[in-house]
């Protein structure tokens, strides 16, 4: 995994990002394709003098070529529940067409693929904790779908490109991973929380708050996706922290890591939220020797300065010009 070129498709994602860093500092060539529907240029600002690095503005569901590459990380797809609410058909595109397109590039080049999927292919699972051989409890037409189904025919897309075309695939499912980068506002559990309280608003939990996460820091995540590449693996791995948190334990957290006097209000439960989503690691654990490092408390403390800085330029843009 050093000294190659890499191709990152949502390279200026949270995620993505994270994972351009991580390859560039192990001494690989990147290039970074994005459309930056949900990404950001201020997310790989860090790599910009890098010549190792290039990137490229361009939507994957459209083919593409950009070279030889050696391996192709494919992560473009808004994840979190505010983007591919508001950009469904966008999110089914990029899940099928841009799958596709990503898996022609990597025949081409006769390179390693590895798939971003997610915990959201287990639906509202019926077992628990959740297997990868766990085939999901899945609404196929609820607001949600347009995300679950997506993933859901891109591992079958991939599955395809390995039986018939013999191509080299990997299938990450990764499970609510947070840290630096992620979005304050783009809807997800800890951003929510983290903002309400470092602006002292009150923490709204959708339902009772009985439901249940597992949240895994992005430096682990990223340590397992990279080993995940480097192993020959068809099958589907998890890669999350199997520490299970009900939300209102993780909002009483992110109060007390963040000393807010924020307090917490209960607004409507939404529709096909999950009651209970874990990850089983023991295949991590005995294919990759993987398992997650960080704790909530240390994540979220290590996330606290960049959530800081990050309300302070949405309140006052003229303090940064990378807002």
């Amino acid at each position: 995994m050093t000294k190659m070129r890499a191709l990152v498709t949502g390279g200026a994602g949270f995620l993505g990002s994270h994972l351009c860093d991580a390859l560039v500092a192990a001494g690989n060539s990147v290039v970074c394709v994005d459309n930056l529907s949900s990404g950001r240029v201020s997310n790989i600002v860090q790599l910009s003098n890098e010549p190792r690095f290039e990137f490229i503005e361009h939507d994957v569901s459209e083919p593409f070529d950009f070279g030889p590459v050696h391996y192709v990380f494919h992560f473009a797809s808004p994840a979190s529940p505010e983007d591919y609410t508001r950009n469904g058909i966008a999110t089914l595109r990029v899940g099928s067409n841009g799958t596709f397109n990503c898996l022609e590039v990597a025949r081409k080049y006769r390179c390693g693929f590895l798939l971003a999927s997610t915990s959201e292919c287990y639906g509202d699972p019926l077992e628990h904790p959740q297997k990868e051989t766990y085939w999901g409890h899945v609404n196929p037409i609820g607001p949600r779908s347009v995300y679950d189904e997506a993933k859901r025919f891109a591992e079958a897309v991939t599955m395809a490109y390995r039986r018939y075309h013999g191509v080299q695939t990997r299938i990450v499912r990764i499970f609510n991973t947070y840290g630096p980068r992620l979005r304050m506002n783009d809807g997800r559990v800890i951003s929510n929380f983290l903002r309400q309280a470092l602006l002292a608003e009150n923490l709204t939990i959708y339902g009772d708050g009985s439901q249940t996460r597992s949240f895994c820091y992005v430096s682990d995540e990223i340590e397992g996706i990279l080993r995940l590449a480097s192993v020959n693996e068809p099958l589907p791995v998890n890669i999350g922290n199997p520490s299970e948190f009900t939300v209102l334990e993780c909002a009483r957290k992110v109060i007390e890591v963040t000393q807010s006097s924020s307090r917490i209000c209960f607004l409507d439960p939404l529709p096909d939220d999950p009651r209970q989503r874990c990850p089983d690691i023991r295949k991590a654990k005995a294919l990759l020797g993987w398992e997650p490092k960080v704790d909530l408390t240390t994540g979220l403390q290590r996330s606290l300065d960049y959530f800081s800085e990050a309300i302070k330029i949405h309140q006052f843009p003229e303090f940064s010009e990378a807002a």
